[in-house]
């Protein structure tokens, strides 16, 4: 099934999706005109936005195969988007063959796409979810049976909660997460970063995001960010550039927060 399917229900191909926009950066093909279009005028606004794309995944990839080897064998992946290469379960079932995954989305074409992808994938399940209504992520009866709750579990959150422009709300979002979570879980995030961003173009990259299906877009500075951890252990490095999270190369590891960026961080719930 592909994006030129007419079949696929639940789409308008003239409303770009974020989605779709991130596939883009990252090269994929799966993709409207619509999405193209916003996509390279945010291009235009933030010139290095496909790299940051890219280190954004590369972060999920090291955070996965960090959790994995640690003994981690539950990945709940929130806002997952479309299926590229190095997926969650490919990467945690390198370390761990037994590593159960469940991806999370609310985009027709994410679902449509991942159900294909993982039709002969044991452990591994894909459910319909709005970050907006995490209770109703944690109780889908899907979830709950594929995953044990009363275990420790990896929620990650990659790239999404920006897409929350009320400050508390997000708050309140992956505070639900965390209450829900057993001792022991982990919890991985990442975030736009506003730096010292100039409030021209912080203007227009929220106007642009505006016209997607998510409606909005907001980044957030260090502390703001730092919230979402309340209560839990911040691995090393801490809450720093995606880029600059446990890097393969040490020539990647300088940590720069003057820039507007992504940065994140996977912390530890004590018990």
């Amino acid at each position: 099934m592909t994006v030129n399917d007419p079949l696929v229900p639940g789409i308008d191909p003239s409303i770009p999706s974020v989605a779709r926009m991130y596939d883009y950066y990252l090269g994929g093909k799966d993709n409207f005109a619509s999405d193209r279009e916003a996509a390279e005028k945010m291009i235009a606004l933030v010139p290095n936005i496909r790299r940051l794309a890219q280190a954004n995944r590369e972060f999920l990839g090291r955070a996965v195969r960090l959790l994995a080897g640690s003994g981690i064998r539950q990945f709940l992946d929130i806002g997952a988007g479309l299926p590229t290469q190095r997926n969650v379960h490919q990467v945690a079932r390198e370390a761990a063959g037994d590593a159960k995954v469940v991806y999370v989305d609310n985009d027709p074409i994410v679902l449509a796409h991942a159900r294909a992808l993982l039709a002969d994938s044991s452990g591994t399940i894909v459910v319909r979810g709005d970050v907006n209504t995490p209770e109703r992520i944690l109780d889908d009866p899907d979830v709950t049976r594929h995953l044990d709750l009363s275990q420790p579990v990896a929620v990650l959150m990659l790239a999404i909660l920006h897409f929350v422009p009320d400050d508390d709300k997000a708050a309140a979002i992956v505070g639900e997460f965390r209450g829900r979570m057993a001792p022991g879980s982990h919890l991985a995030i990442s975030h736009g970063y506003t730096g010292e961003v100039g409030s021209r173009t912080d203007q227009q990259v929220r106007a642009l995001y505006t016209r997607t299906a998510t409606g909005s877009v907001k980044p957030r500075d260090h502390a703001e960010i730092m919230r979402y951890f309340d209560g839990m252990e911040l691995l090393p490095p801490g809450l720093v550039p995606v880029s600059s999270w446990r890097p393969e190369f040490e020539g990647d590891a300088e940590i720069d927060l003057s820039k507007p960026t992504i940065i994140g961080g996977v912390a530890r719930l004590p018990g």
